[in-house]
């Protein structure tokens, strides 16, 4: 039997990516994301236009996508509530949100330098694509005021250990990707824990894109 529901969120299982993005100063910001699906060589990446990861994009027009591997979920949380914003916006101080300009420390991840983009790569993501901004359409004029982002992979990295021997195949057994479902981690087709995004939440209706 169906019943009518208003769900609150609609995350209903995408794999977590930490985007990489070029601030005004030469750094690079670094935030989680899981609003992103692919087709043939292009990503639409869901973001809220006031993030400071979607004004550095519309800025420099590069990102890099890092794809996080399922035993990575607690770099993806010590950077859950950061914001590469100098100055936190009220809605998100009043989610305990904090300005934080190195990423990389918070983290713990490895910066590694990209070929053809200048937002840093992460080491320890054993998939990385390099992109650049194609256009932007928005979706919401609301509270969220998110948008969807279009771009181009222009080269993609990927660990070895996930490549099927002697193909351009990634091994589906070998990549198991850090999934996202209703703001709580799987990874191994098993849950792993609620993730810190879920903590302090007050957006219904929003399929929200954690990114800072």
């Amino acid at each position: 039997m169906h019943t009518t529901r208003e769900l609150k969120v609609l995350y209903f299982g995408t794999p977590v990516v930490l985007i990489s993005t070029r601030n005004p100063d030469g750094t690079t910001n670094i935030a989680p994301m899981s609003s992103a699906w692919w087709l043939s060589q292009s990503a639409v990446l869901g973001l809220s236009r006031r993030s400071q990861t979607a004004i550095n994009l519309e800025r420099e027009g590069e990102c890099v996508l890092n794809l996080v591997p399922s035993t990575h979920a607690d770099a993806v949380d010590r950077l859950a509530l950061t914001t590469g914003a100098n100055v936190v916006a009220p809605y998100k101080a009043e989610q305990g949100y904090r300005s934080e300009r190195d990423k990389f420390g918070v983290s713990g991840l490895t910066e590694q330098a990209s070929e053809l983009v200048a937002p840093s790569r992460i080491a320890e993501c054993p998939i990385q694509l390099e992109c650049t901004l194609v256009d932007s359409h928005p979706l919401d004029r609301g509270e969220l005021n998110c948008s969807a982002f279009e771009v181009k992979v222009l080269r993609a990295h990927v660990e070895e250990s996930v490549v099927i021997p002697g193909t351009h195949y990634v091994d589906p057994d070998a990549w198991d990707p850090l999934i996202m479902k209703f703001c709580e981690f799987y990874g191994g087709g098993e849950r792993l824990r609620p993730s810190r995004l879920a903590v302090g939440w007050k957006m219904p209706h929003a399929a929200r894109s954690a990114v800072s």
